[in-house]
């Protein structure tokens, strides 16, 4: 680890840090919208920056490059069919949110069904942040800067010594932008960190296919083409994680559920100035998400002819090809803006954590009265505890199951088709009753655990469907026991989404041309590598 490499990798996160503190100083931070919505000041290239960020961190960078690393172009399904499920949540979804004025999911299913499904749905987003994805972040983050920094060497300590320590440094920075900047600070960083990160994520597969072709990137692509040919194949066999059938099943309501209801994700366009810039964000960071297969699968073919397919932990194979192909002068920026990616994950899950527990649970059944400082206090203080807890977790995800990314998806599956099927229902019907959702919400939980967790492991793996197809079989299922239900016994009055006036709601007069153009694409480029 060279000077130089640490210098750069100060001097980019405290720009960072400074830049942010500068460009949100004026935010109001006492009230809930100012502290949970950015003040709704957020602009296409904000919205579209932190979508990215808050997406792209380790989880994703590290365990679907370990993913590709072992079958190559097949998992580009989780990177290209966002873009789709963005065009949804825009042209949708969005409009939808912002007419409501909504500040989480569980309001809105608060107003649309009632409020034992509102903090039923805050408790299932609450415990998925806090079990899978907040310490997943973490662990993944920690395992990469530790890698790309050979911490335990340099500090002299165990490789577990060096997780911990490491995993806790980025905790308590994290834990200081998401509690103590609100959302806007979040933002802010999170665009900073994106352009750098696009750029560093782009030059390492240049890097690394130079150094594959001597020198020469067009040489280095070649020899990756004609020594791998059946990594260049997106459509996956049964035995593959993603084979071809599941992209027509569960595969689109994952994405769904991500980009269209997850809190973490959507609440940056919750913060649109208004509609016609929340769409342009969405559909701008849809864009740039077709470019995502570079920066996260073509990495893991290189690092698979790299290392001759002989790492012992797929997981490892991106920090160790950042490590082999950037030159020092370029590893300390990389790490930088890899940090940053790590901090806007975990930082936007948990500001995500903070708005939920304040809005939907503290005002909602703790001090029906409180008031926006006093909502916004209680928030942070939870993102505390929340934090700490994560961080103690985190370290011991490295016992978990190889294949980081689809064991994450493979478990994050209890919680969000359930979500995804109310938040669908209720807004495509009028008189469906919360007492359905409640079903749906048992039904979806318990049937999912009961399937991948229990009967999985008792049956065996081989034969058993896929975790994506049992989700879009419980989609299916669950939405129509709903569609009895509120057949049976509707509600007395048909819902109706009133106009809080929160936004401006003119919506942007290219979003549907655009949308259409990124599906083209998306469908253009399984033509071309099926």
């Amino acid at each position: 680890m060279s000077v130089l490499t640490v210098v750069t990798f100060v001097g980019f996160t405290a720009l960072v840090g400074i830049l942010s503190y500068f460009w949100t100083k004026g935010t109001d931070e006492e009230h809930s919208d100012g502290y949970f919505l950015g003040g709704r000041s957020l602009t296409a290239p904000v919205i579209a920056g932190s979508l990215l960020l808050t997406n792209l961190s380790t989880e994703q960078i590290v365990g679907l490059t370990g993913q590709a690393y072992n079958e190559g172009l097949v998992v580009m399904a989780w990177e290209t069919l966002a873009a789709i499920a963005m065009v949804v949540t825009a042209l949708f979804l969005l409009p939808r949110y912002l007419k409501g004025g909504i500040s989480t999911i569980p309001q809105f299913l608060h107003d649309r069904y009632d409020r034992q499904v509102r903090t039923i749905t805050s408790a299932l987003f609450l415990s998925g942040y806090v079990i899978v994805l907040l310490p997943i972040v973490l662990y993944s983050g920690s395992l990469a800067l530790s890698s790309i920094f050979n911490v335990p060497e340099a500090l002299g300590v165990s490789d577990t010594t060096a997780l911990w320590l490491t995993v806790w440094a980025v905790g308590i920075i994290g834990s200081i932008y998401a509690i103590f900047g609100g959302l806007k600070a979040v933002a802010v960083s999170d665009t900073i960190n994106a352009v750098g990160l696009f750029t560093g994520g782009l030059l390492v597969p240049a890097f690394g296919l130079a150094y594959i072709g001597d020198g020469s990137i067009l040489d280095g692509l070649s020899s990756l083409v004609e020594n791998n040919p059946d990594k260049f194949i997106a459509a996956g066999g049964s035995q593959s994680s993603i084979p071809l059938a599941t992209i027509f099943t569960g595969m689109m309501l994952v994405q769904l559920f991500y980009w269209g209801t997850n809190q973490a994700i959507i609440q940056r366009a919750f913060a649109a100035t208004n509609l016609k810039e929340g769409q342009k964000g969405l559909l701008l960071a849809a864009c740039l998400k077709i470019a995502g297969p570079l920066i996260v699968v073509l990495p893991g073919i290189i690092a698979y002819q790299i290392f001759e397919g002989g790492l012992e932990v797929a997981d490892t194979a991106y920090p160790k090809l950042v490590s082999t192909v950037l030159p020092n002068w370029l590893l300390g920026f990389f790490a930088a803006v890899l940090f940053g990616a790590i901090l806007s994950s975990f930082n936007s899950a948990l500001n995500s954590s903070v708005t939920l527990f304040g809005v939907d649970i503290y005002r909602a059944h703790i001090k029906h009265d409180a008031t926006d400082t006093e909502t916004v206090r209680a928030g942070k203080k939870f993102g505390v505890l929340l934090a700490l807890l994560s961080m103690f977790v985190a370290p011991f995800i490295a016992n978990a199951p190889s294949g980081l990314f689809g064991y994450l998806q493979e478990v994050n599956g209890a919680y969000s088709i359930p979500i995804l099927t109310i938040v669908v229902v209720g807004y495509l019907t009028k008189y469906v009753p919360a007492r359905a959702a409640k079903i749906a919400l048992a039904s979806g939980v318990g049937l999912y655990i009961f399937s991948q967790f229990i009967l999985k492991p008792l049956i065996g793996a081989d034969g058993y469907p896929h975790f994506l197809h049992v989700m879009a079989i419980l989609f299916v299922l669950n939405t129509l026991i709903m569609l009895a239900i509120g057949r049976s016994s509707p509600r007395e009055e048909p819902f109706v989404l009133k106009d809080t006036g929160a936004v401006d709601l003119a919506g942007w007069s290219l979003a549907k041309p655009a949308g259409m153009v990124i599906v083209v694409v998306v469908v253009s480029t399984y033509i071309v590598f099926v």
